[in-house]
């Protein structure tokens, strides 16, 4: 009997972007962070340039926690080839983001660093945001 053979990734279908998100809606680490309002694909790198920048805006203080992970390979094939002969290489890898998604926390900073450090993030992305604040959250 013949085995399949073995790939180092699991071919993944497209899919639907459909609905809100169904996990990873409300804040677990930090008090406040930044929720998805848009459904898109996030690249790997999309979601380090936004880490970077909210990094260096907070000077390194305080913590920030990715909460997506890109997960789902997008392949490509090169240009100008006939169609068939399989699927092609992976291009890069993507997060997929739905409306309600929670993308990034913050926590161990005031306020107006934190918000200023998330916007700062939130323009790196391709999707529209909203910086929202835990609800036991209490004002020094």
């Amino acid at each position: 009997m013949l085995q399949p053979k073995k790939t180092k990734y699991r071919k993944v279908q497209k899919g639907r972007m459909k609905g809100n998100a169904g996990r990873g809606h409300r804040l677990s680490n930090g008090m406040y962070g930044i929720k998805s309002l848009d459904s898109k694909f996030l690249t790997s790198r999309q979601i380090e340039a936004a880490r970077i920048a909210a990094t260096r805006y907070m000077k390194r203080e305080g913590s920030i926690w990715i909460k997506i992970f890109p997960d789902k390979p997008i392949t490509k094939k090169p240009l100008e080839v006939r169609m068939g002969k399989g699927k092609g290489a992976v291009e890069y890898w993507a997060a997929v983001v739905k409306p309600g998604r929670i993308l990034f926390e913050v926590g161990g900073v005031p306020i107006d660093v934190a918000k200023e450090a998330l916007r700062l993030a939130a323009q790196k992305l391709p999707v529209k945001t909203k910086f929202i604040i835990a609800r036991d959250y209490e004002e020094e």
